[in-house]
């Protein structure tokens, strides 16, 4: 009898520690209305590069802004005739974070806009950065670190990774403020990263738990308005402070995402697959163009005529035999017995496809 007291009660001690083994934090489910970035843009000139900038004629704007840059520092170029091979047009990103002050850094993004081949070890010049209202709100300034190479020779060229495109962490300085008043909101709202009634209605549960009166109410499936005045704390940002730590386990769709370029297969804890059968054969289709020349003789009347030349066949490998896939209650049982078709991520990629035409497939499927 006392065991049993005891093992009831170690499973009432666990039991909230149980339910919130899948429990997320608000703050990444939701956005707070009015807690955001601004996207800041701006056009700029990378130099020192080791003669893999832009060709000037075939990029006559990264001459215009070169000129311009000169003349801002007293140089007169007025008429002359330049042609570096160490300079670079460049577009640069950032992101200006919420409640960023003047002084403040931003990680900048350069990329190249004209026919440069890379921006290694090169330096952008002060570049001003816009925002959507056309107002200056950082400047950037400093050396790139591209994340790839590039070599070649007289006869041969190898590239790796991206090297027309780097970052300078910190690049950016802030240089204006955006006009917001935190504290001036007596209401607001959360907008749910990934629309759902149950999980809205859940957030709606917890912050009301939290505050121990309804300050919160779910206006539909992706939003849920906070009562400000009512929490009854000290401002705005601590109400924020306290509603972003609160626990909520999310209610999502079942869902299936392929990738064809890479063959990449994702599913969701909530996929399952009904009974059914499936057969499956690889057809391959080969085409090889091999055109044939036929020249006249030396000093010889006639024209040289290219006679096209093509060898077309198809493949049909065997496959599989027709498969039972039995019904799955969890995702193991899922690709238990999709693994035991033995066929390549790209062939199931077609399979899961038919089985969704099929209504074998119970969950959302989306191919990128």
């Amino acid at each position: 009898m006392i065991h049993k007291i005891l093992r009831t009660l170690v499973v009432l001690l666990f039991l909230p520690m149980m339910a919130q083994a899948n429990a997320i934090r608000l703050k990444d489910l939701v956005e707070f209305d009015g807690v955001r970035g601004n996207d800041l843009v701006g056009y700029g000139l990378v130099v020192g590069l080791d003669g893999t900038g832009d060709g000037l004629r075939n990029s006559p704007f990264t001459e215009d802004i070169m000129s311009n840059i000169l003349e801002r520092l007293g140089v007169n170029v007025t008429g002359e005739q330049f042609r570096p091979k160490n300079v670079a047009a460049v577009f640069v990103t950032a992101t200006l974070p919420p409640f960023a002050r003047v002084g403040g850094t931003v990680d900048v993004t350069v990329s190249a806009i004209g026919d440069s081949k890379s921006l290694l070890g090169g330096t952008l010049i002060m570049t001003p950065l816009n925002a959507a209202d056309g107002q200056i709100y950082a400047v950037a300034q400093g050396t790139i670190l591209a994340g790839g190479a590039v070599a070649e020779g007289e006869g041969a060229s190898v590239t790796q990774g991206v090297p027309t495109s780097g970052v300078i962490p910190s690049g950016g300085r802030v240089e204006r403020e955006i006009d917001f008043d935190l504290s001036s909101l007596r209401s607001m709202r959360l907008a749910l990263r990934e629309p759902d009634f149950t999980t809205a209605e859940r957030i709606e549960r917890a912050v009301n738990d939290e505050f121990g009166r309804n300050v919160a109410l779910m206006q539909d499936s992706g939003t849920v308005r906070i009562d400000i005045s009512g929490t009854n704390t000290r401002s705005t940002a601590h109400a924020i402070g306290r509603i972003e730590n609160i626990l909520v386990e999310p209610q999502r769709k079942a869902r299936v995402v392929v990738d064809q370029r890479s063959g990449t297969i994702v599913m969701g804890s909530d996929v399952r697959i009904s009974r059914v059968a499936v057969a499956q054969g690889n057809l391959t289709l080969k085409i090889e163009e091999a055109p044939l020349v036929s020249q006249p003789n030396p000093f010889g009347e006639g024209t040289t005529v290219v006679v096209p030349r093509t060898t077309a066949a198809i493949d049909e490998e065997p496959g599989i035999q027709l498969a039972e896939v039995p019904e799955t209650t969890s995702l193991s049982e899922v690709v238990a017995g999709l693994n035991a078709l033995g066929v390549s991520p790209r062939d199931m990629i077609d399979i899961l496809k038919s089985l969704k035409a099929a209504g074998a497939l119970h969950a959302e499927f989306v191919v990128r």
